[in-house]
């Protein structure tokens, strides 16, 4: 790996900071990917986290939320207000944490194992011919 990478996936995933220097920033806002870090000059153009860390969200908070649900109603059966009120939040806040972590780290790794757009065997070969007839 390069020695000019100081980044790690866990910064990445849970501060937010460039892949690549560790430092910069990898959001201009909550969950939108800035253009590039302003410490490294990073192009962040290859960063597409698509809808993997929205698929991993529903998977983990909802089996949290819903085991969490479940033990509270049936230990200590609340009324159904009450239930609203404390998982409602708290399944909302997790979905938001878990989603900024998540894209990040999935980010970090597209970095990091230098990820690319999946592309059929022999379209490398058919692009060269396309670019040698034009």
């Amino acid at each position: 790996m390069d020695q000019s990478i100081k980044g790690t996936l866990f910064k990445s995933a849970f501060a937010g900071k460039c892949p690549r220097c560790g430092q910069g920033k990898l959001y201009k806002g909550f969950l939108k990917i800035a253009d590039r870090c302003e410490t490294c000059d990073l192009d962040y153009s290859f960063a597409d986290s698509g809808d993997g860390p929205a698929v991993f969200v529903m998977m983990i908070v909802g089996f949290l939320a819903m085991g969490g649900v479940l033990y509270t109603e049936f230990s200590y059966e609340p009324p159904l207000w009450l239930l609203l009120l404390i998982w409602l939040p708290l399944t909302i806040g997790l979905c938001l944490a878990f989603l900024y972590w998540l894209k990040g780290a999935l980010i970090a790794q597209q970095f990091f194992t230098n990820a690319m757009q999946g592309q059929t065997i022999g379209s490398q070969d058919n692009a060269a011919k396309d670019d040698q007839t034009e």
